[in-house]
């Protein structure tokens, strides 16, 4: 069995952080372990409070989970501020790890700030260089990249700034995209379309840390990145379409639809 460590926010409504990124982690039939650099209270609804890890304690968090139970795989999700951002880079540089997928979360679904400034600078500076892949949304990306980024044209210039930058590939997510919810992926100069479909369904909370979450458990398997980005899309697709109805705003996937079938909602 693979093993796969999230380090990430927790979601106490389950929806995305921590807890999409273990149900995905079980999902793919992995093994997966969590270091947690913030209790958040939101819901579908919107975010209420963050209380950020010390820096410190999420250390020793990385402390105990490399000198035990060394991970195949990555995923980094929210890290709140710059002391944070600079201990999980020191500490996947001291245990040599490979294969980290970063989800760039700088806000929340319903566009509660979740990464302040001198985060973000640090994340450029020392963590970012140290990804197999960065997977920004369209926002995300524009304020990597320094440009707006509204369509395909300049998703592709956007994507290759951005590995120009940090040295890694990059996924582009086009989910608010105009008409299309098309994914770019950049790679070794390459840039390579993902086609999809939109789906008539609002509840996409923890969308992108679920995508993120299954790449990382793709290459932890050995998948190739185009074949890991391509599968993880798809599981996305399917806990998409299965049309799970929770909550009173934009409520979660079903991480489990391959496990247990539709929900028939």
């Amino acid at each position: 069995m693979k093993v796969v460590l999230t380090i990430a926010g927790s979601d106490c409504s389950g929806g995305a952080g921590i807890q999409a990124d273990l149900k995905t982690i079980l999902a793919h039939g992995a093994y997966g372990m969590s270091v947690v650099t913030a209790l958040t209270a939101q819901n579908t609804t919107g975010v209420f409070g963050v209380l950020k890890t010390d820096a410190a304690f999420i250390g020793t968090q990385l402390d105990a989970v490399f000198r035990d139970l060394r991970p195949d795989a990555v995923k980094i999700g929210m890290i709140a501020d710059a002391q944070a951002v600079q201990m999980i880079s020191d500490k996947l540089r001291t245990y040599q790890a490979g294969k980290i997928v970063v989800d760039t979360v700088l806000a929340s679904t319903s566009g509660t700030r979740l990464t302040g400034e001198e985060a973000l600078a640090c994340a450029k500076e020392e963590l970012f260089p140290l990804a197999s892949l960065l997977t920004p949304n369209l926002k995300e990306a524009e304020t990597l990249a320094g440009i707006p980024v509204t369509d395909k044209t300049s998703m592709q210039l956007a994507a290759d700034r951005i590995a120009g930058m940090f040295g890694c590939a990059v996924l582009i997510k086009g989910g608010h995209l105009h008409g299309a919810a098309d994914d770019l992926l950049y790679q070794d100069g390459k840039y390579c379309w993902l086609h999809a479909r939109r789906m008539d369904n609002p509840n996409t909370h923890g969308t992108g840390c679920t995508l993120s979450s299954a790449i990382a458990c793709n290459l932890a398997e050995g998948m190739r990145m185009e074949d890991a980005v391509y599968s993880a899309k798809a599981y996305v697709a399917d806990a998409i379409a299965d049309g799970l109805a929770l909550g009173a705003g934009r409520g979660p996937l079903n991480h489990g639809c391959r496990i247990f079938g539709s929900t028939g909602r």
